[in-house]
């Protein structure tokens, strides 16, 4: 599979990704040799990058990867993982349901500070088992997840000091590159207004159906040769399934305005014999600022079922027939499970 770089770093990374919040039980229970089954079709698909969080089942996707990656040849995979909440013990039967069904027995607190970002980076080397971690990301903050009040506090913890631990990390060679993990473009803009990252894990905001990033976080990304890796293709879902009754988008049920939206993008799909699935998770790599699409499931037969869907790589005068279409702002719900 072809690689592309991660800003200005030396760090290459498959165009396709593979992402483990379905691999923490997101949303329904995702049994262990299901989990080993599903990373391993990621592996024989070529996909040699790999994202997971703490947040991810409660520390149980990071056990999983760790399990699975322990076994590849060293320097065969680029890893990345979070900072922003550590997990501390809870008894058995009181974790908060988050959205993960059998989650481990934890529960998580924010912390974007020095001391939180260090202590976030040693609680996962041991729960992955692993030596290395190629990449940070910054995970969820913003108002997105915070509210306004709530992120100026965290905001205020990345800017006073988090950055700098991020900074020595890297520095030292702890890891190779950093940046934000996030579902909204207002709170890129921002860190990126105070400091150099090198890439941004951006879920659901430069898609086929929502560009929300075009505007202003693109070209700053170009500007600055921050890479993107863009998540959330599918938009929770409803590029995939189609303007169905229980279709998703952005974490809640789909507004009649959207509905219609991905209709008229299925009818253009169709018009050339394509499931829409193709141009949706195709479109984002058009632009060479995006390093990688990340996707994400539980069963290995679904990730064998849309790899296919990558190529061939489809012509980019199509991609216009779209515009009409697309969703330039989303809505803001209220906090909810961010991938």
């Amino acid at each position: 599979m072809k690689t592309r770089q991660i800003g200005r770093t030396g760090l290459e990374v498959t165009e396709i990704s593979f992402g483990g919040a379905a691999l923490g039980g997101l949303y329904r229970t995702c049994p262990r040799d299901q989990a080993m089954e599903t990373l391993q079709a990621a592996w024989d698909n070529d996909i040699r990058y790999f994202d997971v969080a703490p947040w991810y089942g409660l520390g149980l996707a990071e056990r999983r990867f760790g399990d699975f990656l322990r076994d590849q040849p060293e320097g065969s995979y680029v890893l990345s993982t979070k900072v922003g909440r550590l997990l501390h013990p809870v008894p058995t039967g009181t974790v908060p349901d988050y959205g993960y069904v059998d989650p481990l027995s934890f529960d998580a607190d924010y912390d974007y500070s020095y001391d939180g970002i260090m202590r976030s980076v040693e609680f996962s080397y041991a729960r992955l088992g692993l030596n290395r971690i190629d990449m940070l990301f910054v995970h969820d903050i913003g108002v997105y997840t915070h509210g306004k009040a709530g992120n100026d506090h965290y905001l205020g913890q990345l800017l006073g000091s988090g950055l700098k631990a991020l900074d020595e990390l890297k520095s030292s060679g702890t890891i190779a590159a950093y940046g934000l993990g996030v579902n909204e473009v207002p709170v890129c803009l921002d860190v990126m207004d105070k400091a150099d990252i090198d890439a941004i894990l951006l879920a659901g905001r430069y898609t086929l159906l929502d560009r929300s990033a075009v505007a202003d976080l693109l070209p700053l990304c170009r500007k600055k040769g921050t890479s993107l890796v863009i998540g959330g293709v599918f938009n929770s879902g409803i590029l995939a399934m189609g303007p169905v009754p229980g279709a998703h988008f952005d974490y809640m049920p789909a507004s009649v305005e959207v509905l219609a939206k991905v209709e008229g993008m299925e009818r253009v799909a169709r018009r050339h014999g394509l499931e829409l699935a193709a141009p949706a998770m195709q479109f984002p790599l058009l632009d060479p600022i995006v390093a990688s699409v990340l996707i994400g499931t539980a069963k290995a037969s679904s990730l064998n079922r849309n790899m296919p869907l990558f190529e061939p790589r489809l012509p980019e005068s199509l991609y216009a027939e779209f515009d009409d279409f697309t969703l330039v702002a989303p809505p803001l719900g209220d906090e909810a499970v961010r991938v």
